[in-house]
């Protein structure tokens, strides 16, 4: 059964939480962005404020097996820093009986990185390249096997298991979507995973009308299943990126050099044409800004989406675009946006993207619509600009929040619900 963490009685309890500390680290090993540490802070304090001692378990990386620099060790002073209090470190997550046994109450123990062990994943490590396919099916065999004892392990070290890593819940992995079951009555979500699913359920669930979608991005293969699922709830969607460029030649537009997925083409006609049947009304790039290289300091200029000449692309919406896309905006009451409109990685290119983030914190805050944010381009926009704090929710959750958004069951999610 799940628990709530805001009614839930801590006191005197050993608390195992997932969290998502996969932050990226410098060569010196230091933390270039605590973004997902700090997420998780609020449901940390609160096992502590409610004198329960804390078991922090995570991944880092993707290392294939034990390695320093994908070590957990690297994060702990920040950990403390965040916490304000002493924090213990195991070096082996599976052998941690002593540390967990004792650990007192309003105590931090963190483990090391779970993906150093294969039964985390559930996938077999070290196999040859000509691997038969009967040995390949007789390692994941063993690997699944092994799980069972590795997940049972993680599991003892407490009395209560909290997921409050939203980043990998559409991962079914040992900590994320086994380890629940052996907490039937002791479960619950932190305070991130339940901001995650509150902010999606508001977009797909029962949202304030109009709703618009923003799809941005390289490819529409990478976004098909999003696209096609937010038709069932949106009024508008605004697709923006490279994928724009195969709507585009697939209606017979000249496009140049510009980003093009040839087979997806029949695809983009019939997303159209789904659109349409819909009522769900669609708006591309109409006039973008075009360079003559895929570089920084490219020469550029604007031009219709249909009529880019030879050895030149599509690099970014221009303010023509922007100016429609803002009048749609301005007159939603519940918006998504996922994935950069523009080159966003070229400052000279980002103007748009940026000018999305403008858009959007005007939207709410002028407006009172509902935004989420999510996608790591389209958060990285709206963290620089500023305006995290002025849209309704950022998603921490790149992976999770568009198999979410597919209106897929995330494993790590189903796991504590049931």
């Amino acid at each position: 059964m799940q628990q709530n963490i805001n009614t839930y009685d801590f006191a005197g309890k050993k608390v195992i939480v997932r969290v998502d500390f996969n932050v990226p680290l410098n060569e010196k090993f230091e933390i270039t962005d605590d973004t997902r540490i700090r997420a998780a802070v609020p449901t940390l304090k609160k096992v502590l404020e409610k004198g329960g001692a804390l078991i922090i378990m995570s991944h880092l990386g993707r290392p294939k097996g034990p390695a320093d620099k994908f070590s957990l060790k690297h994060i702990l002073g920040r950990v403390e820093e965040l916490l304000g209090v002493a924090v213990k470190f195991c070096p082996d997550c599976q052998k941690a009986d002593e540390a967990a046994a004792e650990l007192k109450m309003g105590e931090v123990l963190v483990l090391e990185n779970l993906r150093f062990y294969a039964e985390e994943e559930g996938k077999p490590r070290g196999l040859a390249e000509d691997a038969t396919d009967e040995e390949k099916k007789a390692a994941k065999a063993a690997v699944k096997e092994s799980q069972k004892d590795f997940v049972k392990k993680l599991a003892s070290y407490a009395d209560c298991y909290i997921n409050d890593a939203f980043g990998t819940a559409h991962r079914a992995h040992a900590s994320t979507a086994l380890i629940a079951k052996y907490f039937p009555n002791d479960k619950m979500f932190g305070y991130l995973m339940e901001g995650e699913i509150k902010a999606i359920d508001q977009v797909l669930g029962n949202p304030q009308k109009p709703v618009t979608a923003i799809i941005g991005g390289a490819k529409v293969s990478s976004k098909i299943g999003i696209i096609e699922h937010l038709f069932d709830v949106c009024d508008n969607m605004i697709i923006g990126g490279g994928m724009v460029y195969t709507f585009i030649k697939a209606q017979g537009g000249q496009i140049g050099e510009s980003l093009c997925e040839d087979d997806q083409m029949p695809l983009a006609l019939d997303i159209l044409k789904k659109a349409e049947e819909k009522g769900v009304k669609i708006y591309l790039s109409k006039e973008v800004v075009i360079a003559n290289d895929f570089a920084p300091d490219a020469e550029s200029k604007i031009c219709l989406n249909s009529e880019i000449p030879a050895g030149w692309q599509g690099m970014d919406a221009a303010p023509s675009t922007l100016k429609i896309w803002e009048e749609v905006l301005l007159n939603s009451k519940t918006i998504l946006w996922n994935g950069p409109v523009g080159v966003f990685e070229f400052p000279a290119f980002a103007k748009g993207t940026n000018r999305i983030a403008e858009i959007l914190a005007e939207a709410t805050q002028k407006n009172g619509a509902f935004t989420l944010v999510g996608g790591g381009d389209s958060v990285a926009a709206v963290t620089q600009m500023g305006f995290a704090k002025k849209v309704s929710y950022v998603s921490t959750g790149g992976g999770a929040m568009l198999e979410a958004l597919e209106g897929k069951v995330l494993p790590g999610i189903a796991a504590v619900r049931e």
